[in-house]
C-alpha cells in the first residue's frame, strides 16, 4: 500500500490575492497567520510557484531575514498600513 501525502489547498479570496499582489508591488507590510503558530509580519518581495505550490518570498522588517511562506500553510493574510 502506497501512502500519499494529501495537501490541503488554501483558497485565498480574490480580494486577498489582490491585496497580496498589491503589497508585493508596493512593498507594503503583510501579516500572515500560520496554522498553529503566531502571526508573521513581513515585507513581501515576490509571489511565485515552487514545485507546484504558491510561495511568497518575503523579508522580516526588523531582522532583514529572508522567509518563504507557502500559501497552503496559512490561515489568513492582512495588509498593514
Amino acid at each position: 500500500m502506497v501512502s500519499g501525502r494529501r495537501q490541503a489547498v488554501t483558497q485565498l479570496t480574490h480580494k486577498q490575492y489582490d491585496a497580496l499582489e498589491r503589497a508585493v508591488m508596493q512593498g507594503t507590510r503583510l501579516a500572515f497567520q500560520r496554522r498553529g503558530r503566531r502571526e508573521y509580519v513581513v515585507i513581501p518581495l515576490a509571489l511565485r510557484i515552487e514545485n507546484g505550490r504558491e510561495v511568497v518570498d518575503a523579508r522580516h522588517p526588523t531582522t532583514g531575514h529572508d522567509l518563504k511562506i507557502y500559501i497552503d500553510e496559512i490561515d489568513g493574510v492582512e495588509v498593514l498600513d
